[in-house]
């Protein structure tokens, strides 16, 4: 019996709302979004046909309360209910729950999700299907090392931790219940070998409620920083042919032990020196990088999901019975508001500019191109209590070469103004010969961080270039808003015996950068000369560099940040530095400073304690991931400012590590 989907509530937010709601226009159902107070400007509310507020901020209070999400669909009449990805998507008892309300879950059945939920009891499901799983020991030794703690419930990344000394063990596992729990509600956790080397490799599923199932082509989602996947691809490259038939059947037979319907996707681990693969986990939900499939494939996964949740077979939905030969290659990476480094700082704030070039948003490409799916746009504001991915930047090209090629110009020609993000790290990882040449592994992002520390920013960081553009323009703002003598040249000086310096703060650099330029009747010129301006404004500065002509983009924000973007071959951050400092700015020597704004959730340290460079001192919660403050250098704790559950700003003092002074003698 076919039901007849005309109005969809998303249970979620961000861009995986805006993505099912596309796919809600063009098959004409009404949809509904749901918001919580830290969303309410954000996109996706706007793009859907009702709007409705859950009270609150938190996750907790909003998209994880299963009995107001609920209440909020039904007052609003809704039909059907898609959980998206994260959340409450793979809780069996909200989708349970959903179902007696009279709802239609977009999902698969809520005792598939419950036999998968617990990966401890997916091992043995899998293990009498006759999947290979990966086997954990009981009682581990130092010939096991590594582990990987992982956490029973839930996903991407949260609740694991790598282990290389048995010492560690118990740390790592109550790090790993904590996360977990803060995460997904569900602090069960478990234990397996470690593959160092290994592919994370994923066949995408899709199952109807007529027992019918196929394999509809791979993934490759190796690049992994915090075992967060960073950039994915389909089809998985360099994988032999008896290989990729071997886990679409396995993938098949998992969905098949579970009574799956609904699209799905089964992760393996796979060992390319030995062509051996194990089964990691299954998701009983949309993918985030779903839209590397739908590019190679042609097949609108949401789609696919609405009509199967409506009782029509895989061939009423897709048009064929079998998965169709991958058309090209595709390739995600997903763009975050966090430091590129090692550390993956989460950032917040508001982006003035976000702007990303593309050809489509959110649907199909109809030949191959570029489709950005964003949950922020300009304006936006990025908040400390959700996920802090802000798109994802999908290349779908005629083969594996050309789509990276193109993912790394798209991302050098994007403007984004606003919080750091992980653009230099999706780049040079676009660039990196290893990827390029397909052999990539888990553990390969962390080792190119490792050897090589941050990514520097793209653009003249080491240079005078990007200050003397950025001083330039504020120069010309400055005339701009002058209220008197508005004839005298910027800058003016009737005696000249030195240059005007602006003083700037350059991510980088541990000094000040100080532009310095003169400024008369023919406008304002380099001492050196080696640059001349042609044309200056606030917003847009023009230079001669030797006969060539670069032309700079420019933002001056009114907290004092620079942009400036040339060509997508230069683009720099930079920081008015003021004159003076406002002694209210002044901390004392050896102020822990919160990296981010975030909760407390732990003071390690008290005050008197005597701690060594690298002891923990507290730690903060901030978008879902646990951070370690940790002592700076050896000393004595004097102040703790914080205490658990409190909510700090980036930059604020949590505590301070007074280095011991030497004693004086007489």
């Amino acid at each position: 019996m076919t039901t007849l989907i005309r109005l969809l509530a998303v249970a979620n937010r961000g861009e995986i709302a805006s993505r099912v709601f596309t796919t809600c226009r063009r098959l004409g159902i009404e949809s509904q979004a749901l918001f919580s107070d830290a969303d309410a400007g954000l996109p996706y509310v706007d793009d859907a046909d009702i709007a409705t507020r859950l009270p609150g901020r938190t996750p907790a209070e909003t998209y994880l309360d299963a009995d107001r999400v609920i209440n909020a669909i039904r007052a609003a009449g809704g039909q059907s209910v898609h959980p998206g990805y994260g959340f409450l998507s793979e809780n069996a008892d909200f989708a349970r729950a959903v179902q007696d309300a009279g709802l239609v879950w977009i999902g698969p059945p809520p005792d598939a999700i419950e036999a998968m939920g617990s990966k401890t009891r997916a091992k043995d499901l899998m293990r009498d299907a006759g999947v290979p799983v990966l086997e954990a020991p009981e009682a581990p030794t130092e010939t096991d090392l590594p582990l990987l703690v992982k956490a029973s419930a839930g996903g991407g990344g949260r609740g694991m931790r790598v282990v290389r000394s048995l010492d560690r063990l118990d740390a790592e596992l109550e790090a790993a219940r904590a996360e977990a729990l803060s995460a997904f509600g569900d602090g069960s956790v478990f234990v397996e070998p470690y593959v160092e080397t290994g592919r994370h490799v994923e066949v995408q599923i899709l199952f109807d409620t007529h027992g019918n199932g196929i394999a509809l082509g791979d993934r490759d989602c190796s690049l992994q920083r915090r075992h967060q996947k960073v950039l994915e691809e389909a089809p998985a490259p360099g994988l032999p042919d008896g290989v990729r038939r071997a886990m679409h059947e396995a993938a098949v037979a998992a969905g098949r032990a579970v009574g799956y319907a609904s699209a799905g996707t089964v992760e393996f681990l796979y060992d390319p020196a030995s062509e051996r693969f194990w089964f990691l986990e299954m998701n009983t939900r949309l993918q985030v990088e779903h839209p590397v499939t739908e590019c190679v494939t042609g097949v609108d996964l949401v789609a696919a999901q609405i009509g199967i949740a409506e009782g029509r077979t895989l061939h009423e939905v897709l048009g064929f019975d079998e998965s169709p030969e991958p058309r090209g290659h595709a390739v995600e990476v997903r763009l975050y508001a966090e430091t590129p480094d090692a550390a993956a700082t989460p950032q917040s704030g508001r982006f003035s500019r976000l702007d990303i070039p593309h050809d489509t948003a959110f649907t199909l490409l109809g030949d191959f191109g570029v489709r950005v799916d964003a949950g922020y746009a300009d304006g936006s504001e990025v908040s400390t209590h959700y996920d802090a991915m802000l798109a994802k930047v999908i290349v779908w090209a005629p083969d594996r070469g050309q789509a990276l090629r193109s993912l790394r110009h798209v991302l050098r020609r994007a403007r984004l103004h606003g919080p750091v993000t992980n653009r230099e790290l999706l780049e040079a990882l676009a660039d990196d010969p290893e990827v390029l040449a397909g052999r990539m592994t888990t553990t390969l992002l962390e080792q190119r961080l490792g050897e090589r520390g941050a990514y520097e920013p793209a653009g003249p960081g080491d240079t005078e270039l990007g200050p003397f553009v950025a001083a330039v323009a504020l120069a010309a703002r400055d005339a701009e808003r002058r209220t008197v003598q508005a004839r005298v040249p910027v800058g003016w000086r009737n005696v000249v015996s030195q240059p005007q310096r602006t003083f700037f703060d350059v991510p980088g650099r541990d000094e000040p950068v100080a532009a310095e330029w003169y400024a008369g009747r023919d406008g304002i010129r380099h001492p050196s000369e080696q640059w001349r301006v042609l044309e200056a404004s606030p917003e847009r500065v023009v230079l001669d560099t030797g006969g060539h002509r670069m032309v700079f983009e420019v933002r001056l924000e009114e907290s004092g940040e620079v942009f400036l973007d040339n060509d997508s071959t230069i683009r720099q951050r930079l920081r008015v530095r003021p004159r003076f400092t406002d002694p209210a700015d002044a901390v004392a020597s050896g102020s822990l400073l919160a990296p981010m704004p975030g909760t407390v959730v732990k003071v390690v340290a008290e005050v008197g304690a005597a701690v060594s460079a690298g002891d923990a001192v507290l730690v903060l919660e901030a978008m879902k991931m646990q951070h370690t403050v940790t002592a700076p250098h050896d000393g004595t704790v004097t102040e703790i400012n914080v205490e658990p559950g409190a909510q700090v700003a980036s930059g604020e003092v949590l505590a301070v590590v007074a280095t011991e002074q030497p004693e004086e003698h007489a």
